[in-house]
């Protein structure tokens, strides 16, 4: 009995000393003061994962800040059969079954193939002095800092836990991305990540193959955060009338397509052997598809878009973790200009109703919490992540 008095007093006695300190503003004790931070601290820390927590995005994997990678020598691919989706009779069935209810009521649809993203590895490659700068070689004694799977889910990237060496200056490194591809179609797509069954399909991969996504489709896409001459950052918002994430904030793009890789070959012939030893014009195809998505989207003429660097890769968790790379692209048109170029009309103005524009400012302050950030699609939430942490203009 006495020790509960005891105690209860020093409660009170505490919460009474703590609000005679605060009240007169006597410095406190140094316990108070930083238990007082400390809680700061922890709140700002909780807001910043709430942040990150957003179930509709993720990122793969990103490059090291102000490191962009460019298409020459930095980006490489490696084309094969195992880098398919997995197959089993009853899926395939399910595949057939859903895109023949698809197209009975959307009869404009047609199938395509695309390039499959199985996985990538970031690495680092130390250039020897006395070789050339773009003289690097990005399969041999390279430093792998990351190898992603798309069943994995990040947000941070393992290349900031592994810096380099000081005794490795920074503009001796080279830091290379390679992507494991396989070839994938539309209908497999619509079958197996925007099906209702990707979550079952998920479990069986990773049951099955210890890849949650061996089962599904992935087809790679692109996106591009596209900045104007005078800063501003372009948004465009889509049309009611588009299939997936209908009136949400987006930005430009779309696919990369193997067609443009096999020139004269039927998209239905389109396969794997093919492709090999088109490694090259493969790169090519996804950092130039997305500058043709900016020009058909915007209305913007090519020849006004800077190369595109690539930030990273984000997942799109509607559709069951599919991949998109995202890159930046600068514009030398003014935002005006912009604008009324879009006003205009382009291949594809029916995909969207509005171009917006935002600050380079407000795109990096962008958060779970920002107003606009409910009104964004999940691809344009993955790249505003990869525009933040790599900040490609700086």
């Amino acid at each position: 009995m006495l020790y509960l008095v005891i105690c209860l007093f020093l409660v009170l006695f505490i919460e009474n000393l703590a609000a005679f300190i605060l009240k007169y503003h006597i410095p406190g004790s140094r316990l108070l003061r930083r238990a007082k931070r400390f809680g700061t601290r922890r709140h700002s820390s909780s807001r910043l994962a709430r942040r990150l927590m957003d179930s509709e995005v993720s990122l793969m994997l990103h490059c090291v800040p102000t490191q962009a990678l460019e298409e020459h020598h930095q980006t490489h691919v490696e084309i094969s059969d195992r880098f398919n989706r997995q197959s089993f009779p009853e899926i395939e069935e399910h595949i057939e079954a859903v895109w023949k209810d698809r197209v009975t009521k959307e009869p404009w649809l047609f199938n395509g193939a695309k390039f499959r993203l199985h996985s990538a590895v970031l690495s680092i490659n130390p250039r020897p002095t006395n070789s050339p700068k773009g003289s690097t070689d990005a399969c041999k004694k390279c430093t792998s800092l990351e190898i992603r799977h798309l069943g994995e889910q990040a947000v941070h990237n393992p290349v900031h836990k592994h810096r380099p060496s000081d005794k490795v200056a920074k503009d001796e490194q080279s830091y290379v991305l390679k992507l494991q591809l396989g070839v994938t179609c539309y209908k497999d797509f619509i079958g197996t990540n925007w099906s209702q069954n990707a979550e079952k399909l998920q479990r069986r991969g990773e049951a099955e193959c210890a890849d949650p996504q061996a089962f599904l489709a992935q087809p790679l896409g692109v996106g591009a955060v596209v900045a104007t001459s005078d800063g501003e950052i372009v948004l465009l918002r889509r049309s009611q009338k588009v299939a997936e994430a209908a009136g949400l904030l987006d930005i430009p793009g779309g696919h990369p397509e193997p067609k443009m890789v096999c020139q004269g070959v039927s998209e239905e012939m389109i396969s794997v052997d093919l492709l090999q030893g088109k490694e090259r014009a493969i790169v090519s195809e996804i950092f130039s598809s997305v500058c043709v998505e900016i020009s058909d989207e915007v209305n913007v003429p090519l020849s006004s878009l800077s190369k595109p660097l690539l930030m990273g890769i984000a997942l799109n968790h509607t559709s069951a973790g599919r991949p998109s790379a995202e890159f930046y692209v600068r514009c030398s048109l003014t935002t005006e200009e912009v604008r009324e170029s879009y006003r205009r009309g382009g291949p594809e103005a029916h995909e969207s109703t509005d171009v917006l524009f935002l600050s380079r400012a407000e795109f990096l302050q962008l958060n779970e919490s920002s107003p606009l950030w409910s009104q964004m699609c999940p691809s344009a939430k993955g790249a505003v992540l990869l525009y933040q942490r790599v900040k490609p203009d700086h």
